[in-house]
Order: structure tokens, then C-alpha cells, then sequence
């Protein structure tokens, strides 16, 4: 059962030069180089790692085609001479050997590994299999459970380790595995995170398997073999179980103290004595063998004491008998004592000792007595009842002082699931071939046939135990667990040939050599763990002797093994590894299925006879082993098994083994894939599922990352998040700078906690790479269905006019894509981590959007930094609607889609068109013309500019001698001139190239203004209506400017809207944490793209911060379940 590790001196091929790797680690998984793109890679023989044959691989000219490809793929007869020169080794020859390689040492010549098949892995495995369980438990097990319940206990665990054993073949012989045993074979084909949990199982079962053993030890020597050397002795029964216990709790940390000095100072002394305890084993063995069949002729002379049908202990009386005769005298004997308080014929005797007489039977009436018939079914009992035989007996009346005579008790409460749990790890140790893997000479032939042959020879060895301890030995000396009815003999050892001593002195060794292997194995499997950095806080026991034995680790297992021998129960402990083990096995099962149903390519197993099915019986097994045991044993080891797992997925280093884990999430993914692209997701189902448009500096870093922070605060719908960006050049010429950029992204996602996938891609220009990033990000069913990203915040200063042309663009194709789309404006003042304060969240719901104003706040509220954010909802009634039953209808279609906010309805009516708004078009269209001329140059461009803004100051300083004005005019005059001041700075400071565009200037027919306005607007404007003076002067003023009669009277309307919506949202919103506006779409002629940005800025203007938020022309909220 231990695990062992033993080391074995492999030759190298050659001398390495100083700095030189090891040929030997070319198959090795774990060791990872960075090749010329940039990605870890697993090193191969097959491709670049071909350093030390660089000049020896092309000699002559027959493979000139193929000479600029020699230095990544090396010719076939440079790698089958690599193949060649391959030795696998075991984990102690590899530590050593990286020890060594650590000290700068030269490496030790040493012998290629030649075990077989027998020595390898068919006598390490009987080894570890028999073991201490056979010898102290077996024959109890079959007294009280039955020969034909014990035969069904034998046969299930045996059942498991066999399908674990074929499971084990198929994975060991696929490919070459290294040392580290079933924790590399797990781990490999299940990944990191299934492999560091069920390894660190392994490693604990294997762990208590050492407490076992010597707790096992110190019975034998306490119980056995010098029953004196007790120190803690009770004076009265009932106390003799704990006094037991604490000699169990001296003796055995004494004990594990003496081993672990053992292991520390040599293991080659350990892996050397094997074959000692090996022979005790199979000596032992034999000899129970020959006493079973010479019962047949000559049982041996075991008598045992009845009492009525009560036995009794046979330590303090040497007769069977109450009284004598003696020189004609009867007398009483020493058994006489031990029931009645003096020794006279009339002294007071126990009840049931008066009542019932002593008889005297056989403890081994013989293999042809008959008892296999008594012997056929169980006797369970509680903790303190009486071993009884079948036979008549007087009950006392009064059994209080029965307690305290010299009856054989149960010492613990049996029932059928406990034997399980201390059966099972006899059947355990099955691993120890392939734990062996780098010793023997043909891995893959000889692990399956070695292992699968010790299980069947022991699975044989205990059935017939079980039949023949049955068969060949009382009942009532079956079920005394410690041979008290025998004069404290071990009971199997009372049915051994020539001597009782042979199975004490062998199960002695027995236990002490597996003690020792175990104390040797657990250490270098945690070292193994360690190594393989998948458990950050186990990284100090990687570490250890300059020769590479594993002192932190040694350490370790020592204090958890002295743990195990604190409980001081050899019926307690079993229990606990066997859910270690269980769970160990169950995994391997798990690993094979998984690997044969997937029918991974690489999945090419030399051992045939196996099958998923098969697997999954084992897995079954395993499993209801687990709960059948100790339930809440399982339960435990199955939460530490699912801690260390999250814990590795939470902190563990990535690791790519090509594992069935991450076959099975693809397998699982591509038919999600197919299943979503069947149909589009109702709306009940509809989530944001966002591509982020990034923007990168020159240094290739993101400009914004607070659009990321943005994105994880909307990730409660738990949506696909594509992160991507556009470099501009060729892929040839920019592949190193797009894996730079990715790289960069990918850090600033972590950072700000964003979860999904990035994208880089390479385009001749922004504009394309964005339209087919929109075009074919995602895949199938997990399409993006909404666009994230920043205002082009400097666009008017930029140089560049394919800034904000880009922009919309990216505006047409996410409409016409029907997507939805999402831009926030000053994106950088966003917050970050930090919790807002009590504010608000404002949704201005101009226009119906398929419900996205409504969604995005709800979402945005989920997360702790907008949590405490209120949300309310502003909608515009035209002047012929009923603004208090619109509120009314919008706060009941709030309840029904379970939304918590305010609503308030903004009233405007149509309005004429203030003299700002035609300052502010006129400037804009005047720009817009000038910009679109011929080339000019700088000086021309400037004094151009400067000449329109002379002229736009003029019209203003004519408007203000006008006297037929009110008072509102003169206010928003008076503003126009503080507008005009900073739009001249605007356009003094925009100096772009020139640029051809197509300009319809068809004129639509001027239509009726709808907007927003408010209660005080309102009497304001109805004053105003009334005054006909003011209003005609007005008009005369209108007629006045042939400038504003030429302006085009959709950019007029358009401004005008921008102008007033502004007003108002600044009005009520200027102090809220966010807000929501409809996005207007660009205008279908192109001419007017850059007058669209202009509207944009004058509605946003005053704003702190702002997301436009256009739909995807789908509803993405409903009222419905």
C-alpha cells in the first residue's frame, strides 16, 4: 500500500558541455521556453530544441529546400537520434540530478534502468498491498461480519481497485510518465487544479497510511510480543482501553520519531531493505497456508473457556475449571477468584458464575469441523457486548457487575459499513508499479501487466482467507480482536505453521518496512506537487537537501503523521485514508473516461482491454465506497479536496497539460455554440454582451483604462466581454507589436478585474479593422450584441480628420449591424474602484431604444460602486399631451418591469428659433465650407478663419443696437457673444488637411420642432407670444441677416434641439453621477458628419458624465416572466 519512490541511477547519453541542457528533460511537460512568437511552449524533441544540433543538421545540398526551415524543424534523423539517447528517470534520480544542476556540479555516470515485469511491479505491488490489515483485522472482519458478508466486502473493494487498476494501465501507457505516479498521471489528464487536490489527497492518504502502519507496529509489539513494556497500566477493566491508547500515543510517536531520522539520513538504506520486508510477507503468508491445510490432520492445541456461552479472557487462571480435587479435597482454582470474593466453597460468587458452568472447546477445531456453517453469517453488536457462542446457558438476574469479569467485549460498535472503512486499505498500494515507471525497462508493458496480476494474486489470497479463517477457526476467536481467548496470542497467527511466532515477527517487519515507505513516498509526492508550482504556499517544500531530499517535506509528513498517531485507534485511522485513496482512485477513473469519450488525438493507449464503462464503474464504486465507509468522512474529504481546488483556481499558477478537463470544456462549449446558434435569444434571456473598442498610445499602452473599470461595473448580466483593438499596418510587419498591444490589454483587464477575451487586430487602416472587428468578433451563438467606447474627446483639435470620421462610421455599421451601442464621454472621470456617496443615475428617455435606458442603470446598480445610486428616469411630453397620465403610465410600466425609480415628465412646446442657435449654425456651416476648399496654405487657412470670425462678432454688435428687443433676447445675445469668443478659439486652433466630401445640399421642408421644455420655459415663451411687438421686431431682425436666410434649416432645426435638450438636462442633471442619453443617429447624407459631432458636443456641453446609448433596434427588457 506505502508508495514508493524508489531511486534509481540512470547513464546519460553523453557529456553535456558547461550550460548545456539535459537531453533528458526533452520530453519533460513541465519544462517551458518562450520560442520566437512570444508563447511558453512545452519542450519537444519534435520542434525548436534542436540548439545543440545546430550545424550538424544540414550537411550537403540534397535538402537545400528545406534549409531555412532546419532551425524550427530538425531533420528526422537528428530526432530519432534525441529519441535514442532518451532515458526516463525516476523522481529521485531527478532531483539529484537538478540538485546537481543547481550546484554547477558534473553529473554522475550511472546505469540505464533494466527491472521487468516481476521485480519492478508485481512484487512492489503484492508488497504494498498485503499489508498490516491482513494480519490484525482479517479474522475479525470474518467473525463478525460472517464468511458470506466478509466475502462481499472482499469483493467490492477489490472490484474497485481492479477497474482502477485497467483505468491506471490505459492512462500509464499512454506515453511515457514520469516519476510522480498516480499524481502525474491525475494531474495530466484532469489539469492543475483536479491534480493539485486529488495530489495533495494522495499525498495525506499515504500520509496516515504510514500512521497506520505504525500504530500496527506498536500493537503487535505492546499486544504480542512484549505485553510488559506498557507503561501506562490500568488497575481496574474498564480503564485498560485508554491506558492502551496512551501506550499507543508514546510508542508510536517514539517510533515515527526513529523512522523519519531513518528516512532523513538515507533512503537508498530504506529501498534496500525492501526485500527483507518483502520476504516477511510472503513468509508469513505461506505459513498461514500450511497451517490452514495441516489443521486438516492436526489442529493445533488452543483451548479456549467458556462460561455458560460467555468467553473469557485467558490471562489470569490456567485451568478451565471452578474447582479441583486434590488429594481428595476439592478446591477452588484461580478461576474461581476472579468471579466470588474469597476462595472458600461458601464464599459470595457472581450470579451468572453460580448459575452456569465453565466448558472447554477448540479455537481451531480444523478445516473439516464444520464451522464454516457457524461462521456463515455476521454478529453485530455495541461497544461492551459479550462474546458468546451458541450454546444454553441460565441468564443472571442481575448483570451490573458482569462488566468488570473476565468476559472477551467488543471494543468498539460494529456494523456492516465500518468494516468497510477498515478493510479497504489492505486493498490500497496498487500505484506502486507505476510510481516505479522510470526503474523498469518497458514502462507501458510491464505497469499494466504487474499491477493487474498482484491484484488478482491478493484478490485471490483474501477471498480464500476469508473462506479458510471461516472454515478453520471458532467463532467466538474469530470475533476476540486481540486473542485474549487464546492467552493473548494474534489470532492468525494461532492457525500459522510451524510457530504463532512466523506471522508475529513477519507482520512485525511487515508493518514497520511499510511504515518506512510511506514516511519515504509522501514526502517526495508533496515535493512533486511542489515543484510543479500549482500551489503557491507549498513552494517551500520543494525545496530541500543539496541532493534533493525533501527535508520540508519529510518535516511535514511527520507532523501530520504524528496527528494520525494521536487518535492511537488502528480502527479509526483506517477509515480516514480510505477516503483519501477512494477519492485518489475515483479521480483516475474519472481521468481515463473522460479521455476515451472525448477521443482526444492524442489518446492512444498501448493497454487495449479497457472501456468507458468500465471507467465509470470503477468511478461509481470508488464513490459509494467513500459514503458507504464513513459519510461524513467523505463529506470531509471531499471538501478539503474542493478547497485546495478553488484555491487553485483562485491563486494557482497556469498550467496548460492538455488536460481532459479543458477537453471537456471544449467539447462543452462548441455544443453550446451550436445549441445558441440555432435560434436568437428571447428577451428574457438578452444580457450585454459588449465588444470594448480600446484606443492605444504609442507606447502601445490603453489610453482609457477606465473604460474597462466602466466594463466590469456592467458586467452583473454576466455577458461575453471582447476586448479589441485596431493597430494600423500589416500583420508581417506588426505581428510583434500586436502580441506587445495584447499583451498590454490583457495586464490593464486584470488590473481593472475585466473578464474576457482580447483581441488585437492588424488593419490598413482604423476604420477597416473596426468595421470587422464588428464584423466577426465572437463566435456562433457568442456574438457581441452591443459596442463599447470613448467620445473622441479632442476631435476638434485634432489634425486628423479621420478621428471623428472614424467615429461615425463606427456609429453607421453598429446600426446597420443592429447592434447596440454604448459611448461615454469624458470616460476618464468615471470611477474606478471607489464607492459612490448617495447620488443619482439619470436616464433622459427622449425616444423608445428597445429598453436599454432602462437596463443599463439596473445593471450598473449591481455593482457595490453604483449600488447606493438612485435612478431616476426623465421623459419629454410634446404640448398636447397629458403630462400626468404619461407620469402615471411610466411609474406603472416601471412596476411591472421591476424597476425602483423616479419619473418625472418634462414639458416644451414648439418654440421659435433663438438668434444663438442661428450664430451658432452660421459659424458651424461657415467652418464646415472653409474647411472643404482647395488646399491652402497655413497662413491662408489662418487668416481665413480669422476673417470669419470678424464677421460673425459684427452681426453680433449690429444685433446689439437693435432696440425692438426683450429683455430674453438681450440675455441670450449676451450669452452668443461669450459662445462666439470660445467657438472662434475652437476653429482659430483646428488647423486639418483638406479633405474632398460629397455635400447634398437639398434642403428639407421645414417641419414642425418637437422638444422638451419646461413649466417655466413655458410662461416665459407664452409672454413673449403675446408681446407682438417683441415678436415681430424678431422677425424684422430674421430679415435683417442674409447669412441666416442661406443657412441650411434641417442644421438650423438640428441645433436648435441640441440647444434646448441641453438646457434642460443641464438644468436637472448637472449635479448626477451619471447620465443616459438617446443617442441620435448620423445623418444619412455625409456631408453633414462633421455638423453631427457639433450637435453631439452642444447637446453634451456642461455634463460631467455622459453615456449616449443607441439601441439595437431589438427589445432587451420585458414586463413578462
Amino acid at each position: 500500500m506505502p508508495t514508493n519512490f524508489t531511486v534509481v541511477p540512470v547513464e546519460d547519453g553523453r557529456k553535456p558541455a558547461q550550460g548545456d541542457s539535459d537531453d533528458n528533460s526533452v520530453l519533460k511537460e513541465e519544462d517551458e521556453e518562450t520560442v520566437g512568437d512570444g508563447n511558453p511552449r512545452e519542450s519537444s524533441p519534435f520542434i525548436h530544441n534542436t540548439d545543440d544540433y545546430k550545424g550538424t543538421l544540414y550537411d550537403g545540398k540534397n535538402m537545400a529546400l528545406f534549409e531555412e526551415e532546419m532551425d524550427s524543424n530538425p531533420m528526422v534523423s537528428s530526432l530519432l537520434s534525441k529519441l535514442a539517447n532518451y532515458t526516463n528517470l525516476t523522481q529521485g534520480v531527478r532531483e539529484h540530478e537538478e540538485a546537481d544542476e543547481d550546484e554547477g556540479a558534473k553529473k554522475k555516470t550511472v546505469k540505464s534502468p533494466q527491472m521487468g515485469t516481476f521485480i519492478g511491479v508485481y512484487l512492489p505491488c503484492l508488497q504494498n498491498i498485503l499489508g498490516v490489515i491482513l494480519f490484525l483485522r482479517m479474522t475479525w472482519i470474518v467473525g463478525t461480519a460472517g464468511i458470506l458478508e466478509s466475502f462481499i466486502i472482499v469483493s467490492m473493494c477489490c472490484s474497485c481497485t481492479m477497474l482502477t487498476a485497467i483505468s491506471m494501465s490505459a492512462i500509464a501507457t499512454n506515453g511515457v510518465v514520469p516519476a510522480g505516479g498516480s499524481y502525474y498521471m491525475i494531474s495530466r489528464s484532469l489539469g492543475p487544479e483536479f491534480g493539485g487536490a486529488v495530489g495533495l489527497c494522495f499525498y495525506l492518504g499515504t500520509t496516515f497510511a504510514g500512521a497506520m502502519y505504525i500504530l500496527g507496529t506498536i500493537e503487535i509489539f505492546l499486544t504480542y510480543i512484549v505485553p510488559s513494556a506498557a507503561i501506562f497500566k490500568a488497575e481496574e477493566k474498564a480503564l485498560e482501553a485508554e491506558a492502551m491508547l496512551n501506550n499507543m500515543r508514546v510508542y508510536g510517536t517514539c517510533c515515527l520519531t526513529l523512522m523519519a531520522v531513518v528516512v532523513f539520513v538515507g533512503v537508498k538504506y530504506v529501498n534496500k531493505l525492501a526485500l527483507v520486508f518483502l520476504a516477511c510477507v510472503v513468509l508469513s503468508i505461506l505459513s498461514i497456508y500450511a497451517g490452514v491445510f495441516k489443521t486438516i490432520f492436526e489442529p493445533p492445541i488452543f483451548p479456549v473457556c467458556l462460561l455458560g456461552n460467555r468467553t473469557l479472557q485467558n490471562h489470569g487462571f490456567d485451568k478451565c475449571m471452578k474447582t479441583e480435587i486434590i488429594d481428595n479435597e476439592t478446591v477452588t482454582t484461580r478461576l474461581w477468584a476472579l468471579f466470588c470474593d474469597g476462595p472458600e466453597l461458601n464464599a459470595s460468587c457472581n450470579e451468572y458464575f453460580s448459575l452456569n458452568n465453565v466448558t472447554v472447546i477448540q479455537g481451531i477445531p480444523g478445516l473439516t469441523s464444520g464451522a464454516i456453517s457457524e461462521n456463515m453469517w455476521g454478529t453485530y453488536g455495541p461497544a461492551g457486548m459479550m462474546v458468546e457462542k451458541d450454546l444454553p446457558s441460565v441468564p443472571a438476574i442481575d448483570s451490573s457487575q458482569d462488566k468488570d469479569m473476565p468476559y472477551v467485549l467488543n471494543d468498539i460498535t460494529t456494523f456492516f459499513t465500518l468494516l468497510v472503512g477498515i478493510y479497504f486499505p489492505s486493498v490500497t498500494g496498487i500505484m506502486a508499479g507505476s510510481n516505479r515507471s522510470g526503474d523498469l525497462r518497458d514502462a507501458q508493458r510491464s505497469i499494466p501487466i504487474g499491477t493487474i496480476l498482484a491484484i488478482a494474486t491478493t484478490t485471490i489470497i483474501y477471498l480464500s482467507c476469508v473462506v479458510l479463517f471461516g472454515a478453520s477457526i471458532d467463532g467466538v476467536v474469530l470475533r476476540d480482536k486481540f486473542g485474549d481467548s487464546v492467552k493473548g496470542n494474534l489470532v492468525i497467527g494461532t492457525l500459522s505453521w510451524p510457530s504463532p511466532w512466523v506471522i508475529v515477527i513477519g507482520s512485525f517487519f511487515s508493518c514497520c518496512g511499510a511504515g518506512l515507505q510511506s514516511l519515504t513516498g509522501a514526502p517526495r509526492l508533496l515535493q512533486a506537487i511542489a515543484r510543479d508550482g500549482i500551489v503557491p504556499f507549498l513552494e517551500v517544500f520543494g525545496h530541500g537537501k543539496a541532493n534533493g531530499e525533501p527535508t520540508w517535506a519529510l518535516l511535514l509528513t511527520a507532523l501530520i503523521c504524528e496527528s494520525g498517531i494521536l487518535i492511537a485507534s488502528l480502527d479509526a485511522v483506517a477509515p480516514i485514508l480510505s477516503m483519501f485513496f477512494l477519492m485518489c482512485y475515483l479521480f483516475v477513473n474519472l481521468a481515463c473516461a473522460l479521455q476515451t469519450l472525448l477521443r482526444t488525438p492524442n489518446w492512444r493507449p498501448r493497454f487495449k482491454f479497457y472501456h468507458w464503462t468500465l471507467s465509470f464503474l470503477g468511478m461509481s464504486l470508488c464513490l459509494a465506497l467513500m459514503f458507504i465507509s464513513s459519510w461524513y468522512y467523505a463529506l470531509v474529504a471531499m471538501l478539503i479536496a474542493g478547497c485546495i481546488y478553488k484555491y487553485i483556481e483562485y491563486r494557482g499558477a497556469e498550467k496548460e497539460w492538455g488536460d481532459g478537463i479543458r477537453g471537456v470544456s471544449l467539447n462543452a462549449a462548441r455544443f453550446a455554440l451550436i445549441r445558441l446558434e440555432e435560434a436568437p435569444p428571447h428577451t428574457k434571456n438578452w444580457r450585454p454582451q459588449l465588444l470594448v473598442l480600446l484606443n492605444l498610445d504609442t507606447e502601445l499602452s490603453v489610453k482609457h483604462p477606465r473604460l474597462l473599470s466602466f466594463t466590469t461595473q456592467l458586467k452583473a448580466g454576466k455577458g461575453l466581454t471582447i476586448v479589441a483593438s485596431v493597430l494600423e499596418g500589416t500583420y508581417l510587419t506588426k505581428d510583434t507589436e500586436a502580441k506587445q498591444a495584447e499583451q498590454n490589454i490583457k495586464s490593464a483587464m486584470s488590473a481593472e478585474k475585466t473578464k474576457g477575451f482580447c483581441h488585437v487586430v492588424v488593419s490598413s487602416n482604423q476604420r477597416d479593422g473596426i468595421s470587422h472587428l464588428i464584423q466577426s468578433a465572437g463566435l456562433g451563438g457568442m456574438k457581441h450584441n452591443s459596442v463599447l467606447m470613448a467620445w473622441p474627446t479632442n476631435w476638434r483639435q485634432s489634425n486628423d480628420p479621420q478621428t471623428w470620421k472614424n467615429f461615425i462610421e463606427t456609429v453607421r455599421e453598429t446600426t446597420a449591424a443592429h447592434l447596440a451601442l454604448l459611448v461615454a464621454k469624458n470616460v476618464d472621470s468615471f470611477p474606478h474602484q471607489e464607492r459612490l456617496s448617495e447620488g443619482t443615475i439619470d436616464v433622459w428617455w427622449i425616444v423608445h431604444d428597445g429598453g436599454m435606458l432602462m437596463l443599463l442603470p439596473f445593471l450598473l446598480r449591481q455593482h457595490k460602486v453604483w449600488r447606493k445610486c438612485k435612478m431616476r428616469i426623465f421623459t419629454v411630453a410634446q404640448l398636447d399631451d397629458n403630462s400626468i397620465q404619461m407620469k402615471k403610465d411610466l411609474q406603472m410600466f416601471l412596476y411591472h418591469l421591476r424597476l425602483n425609480a423616479e419619473v418625472e415628465v418634462v414639458e416644451m412646446h414648439d418654440s421659435d428659433i433663438s438668434a444663438f442657435t442661428y450664430e451658432k449654425t452660421l459659424v458651424m456651416e461657415q467652418r464646415s465650407q472653409m474647411l472643404k476648399q482647395m488646399q491652402l496654405s497655413r497662413t491662408e487657412r489662418e487668416r481665413e478663419i480669422q476673417s470669419i470670425t470678424d464677421e460673425s462678432r459684427s452681426s453680433i454688435r449690429r444685433k446689439n443696437h437693435s432696440g425692438a428687443h426683450g429683455s430674453g433676447l438681450n440675455n441670450q445675445i449676451s450669452q452668443l457673444d461669450e459662445e462666439k469668443q470660445e467657438e472662434a478659439q475652437l476653429i482659430h486652433d483646428r488647423n486639418t488637411a483638406s479633405h474632398a466630401a460629397l455635400n447634398d445640399k437639398a434642403d428639407a421642408a421645414p417641419e414642425r420642432v418637437h422638444m422638451t421644455w419646461t413649466k417655466e420655459k413655458f410662461f416665459t415663451e407664452r409672454n413673449r407670444n403675446r408681446e407682438q411687438n417683441a415678436t415681430m421686431a424678431v422677425r424684422d431682425l430674421f430679415n435683417m441677416k442674409p447669412e441666416w436666410e442661406s443657412l441650411n434649416q434641417s442644421n438650423v432645426r438640428c441645433m436648435h434641439t441640441a440647444v434646448k435638450l441641453n438646457e434642460v438636462v443641464v438644468n436637472k442633471s448637472q449635479g448626477a453621477h451619471l447620465v443616459l442619453l438617446n443617442m441620435p443617429g448620423p445623418p444619412k447624407n455625409r456631408g453633414g458628419d462633421e455638423n453631427y459631432m457639433e450637435f453631439m458636443e452642444v447637446m453634451m456641453e456642461g455634463l460631467n458624465r455622459v453615456l449616449l446609448v443607441r439601441g439595437g433596434g431589438r427589445e432587451v427588457i420585458t414586463i413578462y416572466s
